[in-house]
């Protein structure tokens, strides 16, 4: 299961190094998710948003993501994909997570067998 820690990250979007545009893409996207929570509930559809950040190491994405859930005031979860052997052992730690979280899988990448997925 889940084991709790403290997230105390001073990054914000005022002073993370990001392109303007970016920044404001992102945020327009993340008020965007943040009104329609209402209607997706009334229609029955998930209240959710994925990003995919991928660059060279260094460039800022860990930076991002530590901004992310102190804009929304959310909680967040950071998982380790090798460490999930079945996909129930991932349904049970999922349903545990908060209703206002930020699940995070880093280095998505080195948790398949890539090489092997494209000779099949």
């Amino acid at each position: 299961m889940w084991k709790p820690a403290n997230f105390d990250h001073a990054a914000t979007f005022e002073t993370i190094a990001m392109e303007s545009n970016q920044k404001d893409m992102i945020l327009k996207d993340l008020e965007r998710v943040m009104t329609r929570k209402e209607y997706n509930r009334k229609v029955g559809k998930a209240w959710k948003i994925g990003y995919l950040l991928f660059d060279p190491p260094g460039t800022g994405k860990s930076s991002l993501i530590a901004v992310i859930p102190n804009y929304l005031n959310f909680d967040i979860y950071d998982l380790e994909l090798t460490a999930v052997m079945r996909n129930s052992d991932l349904r049970k730690l999922l349903v545990t997570t908060t209703n206002k979280s930020i699940l995070v899988i880093e280095d998505i990448d080195c948790t398949i067998d890539l090489k092997a997925n494209l000779v099949n």
